[in-house]
């Protein structure tokens, strides 16, 4: 066990619980020292926040002194061991609304206090313990941890007033982290996006949403796109498709349960979909299918479609643009300038013309322009 705090600090520190926890006749809408902060990020549709108390370094001594190191007899509480509360007043919160994963660790959905034991070493363990309704950490049990994480700390340009951050955010996580004097304590929080996703889509295709067919369209795409269950994906295209309260083929839901087979292996049945999908499709949803057969590197079936497009639509915007792209993702400069001087004869507005300039530019130096 640390040093305890002088007697002199316990008395001010139950001074200062004491009058602040007291709200019978209080006005405790009067501003504080240490005001009262939130910060939150979304991470696929999981919700992540942090609401906490915002001290001041003020001069003052904080790693060591202020924040003690270790584990700490505060002088006050039910606690004869306290990590520190990470930041003022009343409990630092951590709410997920989905699990997470924390250190390679799981934190369950819900509401947590949040502590965290400072190392004179540049490590930190932060905490998350069950009650998250105490006053600072006075009445910290190790036994209501739901989990610990010990992490490195870092040496930052001075922060004045403690904040914390949600950066490094992609897809699927962030790293959060305590920023103050110049320590950071950061840690990485991880959200099982995909199978977060694929529950609520389950839950909401039983309600309201389930009556659209643009619902299904959206559902079996999100799943055949981000690693979803194939078969369920599947399933869901169909009910798009033949629905028992809808039933209509478009090129949009042709084409995505085109795209599922084709994952499943199922090539044939893929390619005949799509076939009977074309004629379904606007000008720029085929154009937009070429595009996406060459970002998968599929460049002659791509030229087959800008083809079939120009054939189908005759001189309609974009195709000759289409071509032009077909023609150099095979190499074929000497085409891919010819149909890029048709398209500026044919593009509707000055943007499209811009954007064709840009690429001729690029074809007449040799360039491929995809």
């Amino acid at each position: 066990m640390k040093k305890s705090y002088s007697a002199i600090s316990a008395m001010i520190l139950i001074a200062v619980f004491l009058i602040s926890s007291s709200s019978f006749g209080q006005l405790t809408f009067l501003p504080r020292g240490s005001q009262m902060a939130k910060v939150s990020q979304r991470i696929g549709t999981t919700d992540v926040t942090i609401v906490y108390s915002r001290p001041s370094v003020n001069d003052r001594e904080v790693w060591g002194t202020l924040v003690p190191y270790g584990m700490n007899n505060l002088g006050f509480g039910t606690a004869a061991e306290s990590p520190w509360r990470a930041g003022a007043n009343e409990n630092t919160i951590f709410k997920t609304s989905d699990d997470l994963t924390i250190g390679g660790k799981t934190l369950p959905a819900g509401k947590y206090g949040l502590h965290m034991i400072v190392n004179e070493d540049n490590t930190a363990t932060v905490i998350f313990s069950k009650n998250h309704d105490a006053w600072g950490s006075y009445f910290y049990k190790p036994e209501e941890d739901v989990l610990r994480v010990d992490v490195e700390t870092t040496e930052i340009p001075h922060v004045e007033q403690l904040t914390y951050n949600f950066d490094n955010v992609d897809a699927t996580s962030a790293v959060a982290s305590l920023n103050w004097e110049k320590k950071q304590i950061p840690f990485k929080v991880e959200a099982d996006v995909t199978n977060n996703v694929m529950a609520e889509i389950r839950q909401k295709l039983q309600t309201t949403p389930g009556f659209s067919r643009q619902s299904w369209e959206q559902a079996a795409n999100y799943a055949q796109n981000n690693g979803g269950d194939l078969d369920e994906a599947l399933a869901w295209a169909d009910a798009a498709i033949a629905g028992q309260f809808f039933s209509q083929k478009n090129f949009n839901n042709l084409s995505i349960k085109s795209q599922i087979l084709a994952k499943q292996g199922k090539t044939a049945e893929s390619a005949a979909l799509m076939k009977e999908a074309l004629p379904l499709g606007t000008v720029f949803q085929v154009h937009g299918y070429g595009r996406q057969l060459i970002g998968q590197g599929k460049n002659d079936e791509a030229l087959e479609i800008f083809k079939w497009n120009a054939k189908n639509n005759k001189g309609t915007w974009p195709v000759h643009y289409g071509l032009a792209r077909g023609y150099s993702a095979l190499g074929d400069n000497k085409s891919t300038v010819k149909h890029l001087k048709l398209a500026m004869e044919n593009a509707p507005a000055q943007a499209n013309k811009d954007r064709v300039a840009a690429n001729l530019a690029k074809a007449e130096k040799g360039e491929a322009i995809n």
